[in-house]
């Protein structure tokens, strides 16, 4: 995978596409100071350099049925590399964990899990997280409010300050 030097075009490019994946080429090219053809091949040679990884929608998980959001802080009994490396693997078949990140410290992975209710979300420690080889313990934090949500990282178009997303004004 081949890395491209980002310049001010590139960045903006990755602001704007990372705030509405959505955003046409057209509107991305005009925003970024371009035509639409080299915004085009910008996009597709960051696609291929690894910084684009995918598009995908944010859905609201309330309304598809998932009302409880729960970190789970999972210890295991092993930290050789191989148990670990089996953990992320079997936490990769389970669709209800929707994040999981290995940390240094107390705890040695926290998991973001969603579930349909509290009921649903015990079934799925009890039956399958505490179930699993080498879990030694499981503190479960629920979520009661999300008041930030952004995906992937701060992007400096210009010096040092971040892009700030693209303004949606209401229709009157």
């Amino acid at each position: 995978m081949q890395r491209v030097k980002l310049d001010r075009i590139d960045r903006q490019i990755l602001s704007d596409l990372q705030s509405n994946g959505r955003m046409t080429n057209v509107d991305l090219a005009e925003r970024a100071g371009i035509s639409a053809p080299p915004c085009l091949r910008r996009v597709r040679a960051l696609e291929q350099a690894g910084y684009i990884k995918g598009y995908h929608a944010q859905l609201d998980p309330a309304t598809l049925g998932y009302t409880v959001t729960v970190f789970a802080h999972v210890g295991l009994n092993s930290q050789a590399e191989a148990d670990l490396s089996a953990f992320e693997a079997l936490v990769k078949e389970w669709p209800e964990v929707r994040e999981c990140h290995m940390l240094a410290g107390e705890t040695d992975f926290l998991l973001k899990i969603v579930a349909k209710d509290w009921d649903a979300y015990q079934k799925f420690v009890t039956e399958r997280l505490t179930a699993a080889p080498k879990v030694a313990n499981v503190k479960s934090s629920m979520t009661i409010r999300s008041a930030k949500h952004l995906p992937g990282v701060p992007i400096a178009v210009d010096g040092d300050k971040p892009a700030q997303p693209p303004l949606t004004v209401p229709a009157e």
